[in-house]
Order: C-alpha cells, then sequence, then structure tokens
C-alpha cells in the first residue's frame, strides 16, 4: 500500500511540543501561515491526505492528521524544507503577544525528537522577526553594500563613456568582410 507523504524526511518529521507561560497566562502559538505559501499552494496538494503515515512498527517523528490535507498541515510542510546546512532553523509557531524586557516566560518542552543517537542539538530560539526576517543584519547589510557598489560602478562607468567615450569600430575589420587569401 502507498505511504503519503514518503521518504525518510516525512517519517522524521520534528514532534517536540513546547508551552509557553507569561507569568500565570497561558501563550498561544499560532502555526498558521509559518510555511512558504509557495509550498502549500503548489508542493502540497490540497486534494491529498495522509494515508498509512506512521503505521509501521518503527515510528519515526510526528504522527499527521488523516482528514486534514497535506497542504494545511504546515508543521510537515517547514519540515519537508530540507536546510542547506547543518545548523539550521525551523519556524515553529509565533506568538502575537507583545512581551517587553525583563519579562519571564516558562517553556514546558517534552523531548520527543531523539538527537541522542547521532550528537545532535536541539535550541529554542525566542526572536523578534518583521517582514524583512529576523534579527540577522547580515543580510540586509550585504545587498545594500552590493547595491551601493553597482550604483557607483554605473556612475563611474557612464562618466567614463561621456568624458572619453569610446569610438565606433570599423566594419572592415570584422571577420567576415576579410577576403581571405585565394578564395
Amino acid at each position: 500500500m502507498a505511504i503519503v507523504p514518503c521518504g525518510l524526511i516525512a517519517w522524521s518529521t520534528f514532534n517536540d511540543t513546547y508551552t509557553f507561560q507569561h507569568n500565570t497566562n497561558n501563550l498561544s502559538i499560532d502555526k498558521t501561515d509559518i510555511s512558504w505559501k509557495s509550498d502549500r499552494d503548489h508542493k502540497f496538494g490540497s486534494d491529498v491526505f495522509p494515508k498509512n503515515f506512521q503505521k509501521g512498527p518503527l515510528i519515526g517523528g510526528k504522527t499527521l492528521n488523516e482528514s486534514i490535507p497535506l497542504s494545511e498541515q504546515e508543521d510537515l510542510i517547514v519540515w519537508m524544507r530540507t536546510a542547506a546546512l547543518p545548523t539550521f532553523r525551523k519556524l515553529y509557531g509565533r506568538i502575537y503577544v507583545d512581551l517587553k524586557e525583563n519579562d519571564t516566560i516558562t517553556v514546558t518542552l517534552d523531548n520527543n525528537y531523539n538527537t541522542y543517537s547521532f550528537d545532535g542539538k536541539k535550541s529554542l530560539v525566542l526572536s523578534t522577526s518583521t517582514w524583512l526576517g529576523g534579527k540577522n543584519d547580515f543580510l540586509g547589510l550585504a545587498y545594500l553594500t552590493v547595491g551601493g557598489l553597482c550604483f557607483f560602478l554605473a556612475f563611474a562607468f557612464t562618466l567614463l563613456y561621456l568624458i572619453k567615450p569610446r569610438k565606433l569600430g570599423d566594419n572592415n575589420y570584422l571577420s567576415w568582410n576579410r577576403n581571405s587569401a585565394g578564395h
């Protein structure tokens, strides 16, 4: 029988769970829109449902709800987008509560995902993000630097062209206009 979704990446879907408390109030974790829209719309079908997944003697990771299509199971979609490097971050969810500096958050973790067998490490990162991304400024600075360099070079070459324009070539020197010896 077919297994949907199939493969080792799907079979090893991250299955740790977290609960957060701020003071004595539980913080809700919003897990909608954590995956790429293109993945939800094009890679994972809205008419494809999990079938025979995690039903064997070995259970690898998270189990999936068979009544929800794959395009709505965003934990799986996020996990299926493989990382290019061995150290990576995956978005688990969003907390839409304004937290202040020095606020205390209590995290309760259910450690289900086995990383001990391959000496792996897991970390929980609470971060502020905007529509531009997280707090890492490197990418933005790299874009500004390369853009500034391109702008400077465009200005320099335009100025060079205006000050000392290049003479147009003579068509007589083109190879197809030459009369080869004896032909």
